[in-house]
């Protein structure tokens, strides 16, 4: 579940939150068409974005789960945030579908979009994060640039976790 509205298309779920925003401006009667216009001109911007295009104008209950995750980044995006936070962003997706969110992630990356991204997907957390924090019981273990943590990890908790990832590939 993302929390998309049900009775909405993909674009309406994008544009919600800035038509919300923009009926508290003062000049919003005035500005109104074009308001919509822009929004409606940003969701199909972001739709295209995160490789939805063709689905905007479908419901919620007639996308995938990666599709559903990525109609959220949308959503999220519209609201220009200084920083996006994904808890498990491919946890409740079938493994065939994840490749699509974290495709989306990766150029958020690579547009410099600050994120923290709770995760498990190692390699992807190796390949695009610049930090890494690894917890264990709500306590860091260990932080430092990625890839050191990854491939060389200090602490002997990090090393057992890691231990089972690298079992599991």
């Amino acid at each position: 579940n993302f929390n998309l509205f049900p009775q909405y298309t993909a674009r309406q779920n994008v544009m919600l939150a800035s038509e919300l925003l923009a009926k508290e401006q003062p000049d919003y009667k005035a500005q109104k068409k074009l308001l919509h216009a822009q929004i409606a001109a940003r969701a199909e911007e972001l739709l295209t974005q995160v490789g939805l295009k063709e689905k905007m104008d479908l419901y919620p209950h007639q996308l995938s789960g990666g599709q559903q995750q990525r109609v959220a980044i949308a959503r999220a995006l519209a609201l220009q945030p200084d920083i996006l936070c994904f808890d498990e962003p491919t946890s409740a997706l079938d493994p065939e579908l994840t490749g699509e969110v974290l495709k989306v992630i990766r150029s958020l990356s690579e547009q410099h979009m600050t994120m923290i991204i709770v995760t498990h997907e190692m390699a992807f957390a190796r390949d695009v994060a610049n930090r890494v924090i690894f917890m264990d019981g709500g306590v860091i273990v260990e932080q430092g640039p990625a890839r050191d943590v990854i491939e060389n990890p200090q602490a002997e908790r990090t090393k057992q976790f890691l231990a089972r990832y690298r079992e599991n590939q």
